[in-house]
């Protein structure tokens, strides 16, 4: 029989995933790279194809318009741009992928953070004619932001710059110099041709002073960390289990999807925003018991002590537990056409758990073509992204967004109709720069203002 250990190391082995994100100006070629890719790696059903170019046909175009495999929104085909997020998925044999394809407009910013907020690759496209433009760098910034791992600048067109090596490489020293202000802290650069196919799926004959690797073949073979043991266990509780038959009469578990980190049973566990402590008495994941249970796996976890735990309460190591705090301080993205003021009442959703809150203040605004600070803008319009301090009515168990992307993010909410309105993360907005803000996470809960559930005065 495979031992618990064995099977744990080929659950990290078997994890081929990349889910990667492409961005980039308006008429950078986007979608056509992303259809080139799918089909010139057979990732195109015939079907599909076959659509493609009747749709091609029927616009007076000769050659299909490998756009249209992602440009699916009536709105977007007749604008010849795309407005929302298109994803797609492919695999070839050595690795399976999650794309999101995002809109490039400075008015869909907020649907690239979407599409990049989990994201462990970016690829910024730039018109080998145009070179580094301001929303390049908006782009280049969203994914610093956002802690995106690796980017690829995929500096496209160089058909229509004669394949001219000082043209890609003025590019990609411009490109790679703004990056490392950010923080960024891998880059690789790429000379592509998306409508001809140059360097995408196969090596160009056009360019033989370029030596490194195409498109696909970096997105076959870039490191994605899946060091499951390197993040500390977080398993936020969406379910508490109490069947109360005479089968299982005391049964009580707590069922929910690991976040981060490794859970063992015997583990001593602290329970937040209680504090209460106990240790794992069993874990159950797919009918039987198991030992060892790892992220993202759905399991439901069984604790050695009667304790009051209830949906949205956090379950992590008592040695590496999360602070709680009802004060928090973040970098966020605003999505929704209304604006974020000082003073909103909110709803705060984290992990499972989503409690009041109120926007005490927000202290700047960012402007991504230069970085630079606007103080006390008052308000966060669509696209807007800024820091916001926020205080709420009961103690948050929230990581850094540095530390952890999965628990050191969170949503705004409007209480009336349930709208998201900002997509927050904890802590400092770039690796680079100036010391990094409070994260949120103390180490102790500002209990001693009374919660008015009614006035939302916390």
């Amino acid at each position: 029989m495979t031992s618990t250990t064995e099977r744990f190391a080929e659950g990290i082995s078997a994890t081929t995933l990349l889910r990667f994100a492409t961005a980039g100006s308006v008429d950078d070629g986007k979608s056509t790279l992303v259809g080139r890719l799918l089909h010139d790696s057979k990732s195109v059903l015939t079907d599909q194809l076959e659509a493609v170019e009747h749709a091609s046909r029927s616009r007076g175009q000769e050659a299909p318009d490998l756009a249209l495999l992602t440009d699916g929104l009536r709105a977007e085909r007749e604008q010849g741009i795309t407005i929302d997020v298109a994803y797609r998925y492919f695999a070839t044999p050595r690795r399976r992928f999650i794309l999101a394809d995002t809109p490039g407009h400075v008015q869909y910013t907020r649907n690239m953070v979407t599409g990049a907020s989990t994201a462990d690759l970016a690829v910024v496209l730039v018109d080998a004619r145009n070179g580094v433009v301001e929303q390049t760098r908006r782009h280049a910034a969203v994914a610093a932001l956002l802690r995106v791992p690796h980017v690829v600048l995929a500096v496209n067109k160089m058909d229509l710059v004669a394949y001219a090596e000082p043209v890609f490489a003025a590019i990609a020293e411009e490109f790679t110099a703004y990056a490392a202000s950010l923080g960024v802290p891998d880059v690789t650069a790429i000379p592509i041709s998306a409508l001809t196919g140059d360097n995408v799926v196969e090596p160009s004959a056009h360019m033989d002073w370029y030596g490194g690797p195409t498109v696909l073949e970096h997105l076959e073979t870039v490191p994605v960390s899946h060091d499951l043991t390197a993040c500390p266990a977080r398993f936020p509780v969406q379910y508490v289990i109490r069947p109360q038959s005479v089968e299982h009469p005391d049964y009580r578990g707590y069922a929910g999807q690991i976040a981060s980190g490794v859970l063992r049973v015997g583990d001593a566990v602290t329970v937040l925003p209680s504090g209460r402590t106990s240790s794992i008495e069993a874990i159950d994941a797919l009918g039987r018991s198991v030992d060892i249970a790892w992220a993202p796996q759905s399991v439901t976890v069984r604790l050695a002590d009667d304790i009051d735990i209830s949906r949205g309460d956090l379950i992590a190591p008592s040695a590496d537990a999360p602070g709680v705090t009802q004060d928090v301080e973040a970098t966020v993205c605003h999505v929704a056409d209304q604006p974020l003021t000082v003073g909103r009442r909110v709803l705060l959703r984290h992990t499972t758990r989503t409690v009041k809150a109120i926007v005490k203040d927000i202290p700047s605004r960012l402007t991504l073509d230069d970085l630079s600070q606007h103080p006390a803008p008052g308000r966060l319009a669509a696209n807007d992204i800024g820091r916001v301090t926020l205080r709420t009515a009961e103690p948050l168990a929230l990581d850094a967004y540095a530390d952890s992307r999965r628990t050191g993010s969170f949503l705004l909410i409007d209480p009336a109709d349930g709208t998201t309105l900002t997509a927050g993360m904890a802590g400092e907005a770039f690796a680079a720069g100036s010391a990094p803000a409070d994260s949120g996470s103390d180490t102790t809960s500002d209990t001693d203002t009374d919660t008015d559930s009614d006035g939302w005065d916390f």
